[in-house]
């Protein structure tokens, strides 16, 4: 081989490998580092703005070390009004105590809400997990509501682990009041023909998780992704903004990581902090 040859293969074979190592730090950064998803909602029922971060499927990730700094500073930069966790803020096995700083940093500044999803209730620890999560001082919902005043808007926010665990969704419907803003928390997305119920009272807003974004997404083919739990291949229903009448659902890719998730890596699927905007409806 001569000598232009052997240069030009060694030119290709670092060509090739500077397109593969590019490509594994795309899919690593398009699945791995988080980003704010923002949302902006209006309501007869509000009198002044009300900002809302929602944190979901953390699965005792860690962001910015075990203090959980960065997660704290992307929950700063939203400057909310109360934060919400959503389920499965921990894995159904091993360790608790990621999820329990960022609760309890969390709570330290902000009123905080929490709905456990289906992980929590995989555990053989379940209660004594829901127990320390309550003394980080975030406010623990499950069939009931909490409410809260907020520049002259009242919130209730109610929180049901799924649409038939215990009967807490249907505690959650017995108080339901048109009156004020109802916010649910419930971790399954794919079953909201419950969540929206058969009476005239609806809940406004419907915050879930659960489907982690599809996994595997490409833009413009698979906008929901390729896989979701309890939904299977090509679901329908894994992130963004649906709206049904005057009830609008949520749904956030979540915070777990690729590295979490091994078997599944998230690929052009960044981990999500959603954050939510209500604002007073302005009439003409």
């Amino acid at each position: 081989m001569s000598a232009a040859a052997e240069t030009d293969k060694k030119r290709r074979r670092f060509i090739a490998f500077c397109l593969v190592l590019l490509v594994t730090v795309t899919l690593f950064i398009a699945g791995y580092e988080p980003e704010t998803v923002r949302y902006t909602l209006t309501s007869g029922k509000l009198r002044g703005e009300v900002r809302i971060v929602f944190v979901s499927d953390l699965h005792n990730c860690i962001y910015g070390g075990t203090d959980q700094s960065g997660l704290m500073a992307d929950i700063d930069r939203e400057e909310p009004d109360i934060v919400i966790f959503g389920g499965d803020v921990i894995d159904g096995w091993n360790y608790t105590a990621n999820a329990l700083t960022a609760m309890r940093k969390a709570a330290e500044k902000y009123p905080c809400f929490y709905t456990p999803g289906n992980h929590e209730f995989m555990r053989n620890d379940t209660e004594r997990f829901l127990a320390d999560a309550e003394k980080t001082g975030v406010k623990l919902i499950m069939g009931g509501y909490e409410q809260i005043s907020i520049r002259g808007s009242e919130l209730r926010i109610y929180g049901a682990v799924d649409a038939t665990y215990k009967g807490q969704l249907k505690e959650c419907f017995s108080t339901l009041d048109g009156s004020y803003y109802n916010i649910l928390i419930a971790h399954k997305p794919e079953q909201i023909d419950k969540y929206l119920g058969s009476g005239s009272v609806r809940f406004d807003l419907i915050l879930s998780g659960h489907a982690h974004g599809g996994q595997w997404r490409l833009p413009g083919l698979l906008g929901q992704g390729l896989y979701a739990p309890d939904q299977g291949i090509f679901p329908e229903r894994t992130c963004g903004k649906y709206t049904y009448g005057d009830t609008v659902q949520i749904i956030s890719r979540g915070l777990a990581k690729p590295l979490r998730m091994i078997f599944i890596p998230r690929i052009f699927n960044r981990p999500e902090l959603t954050a939510v905007e209500l604002k007073p409806e302005v009439n003409g």
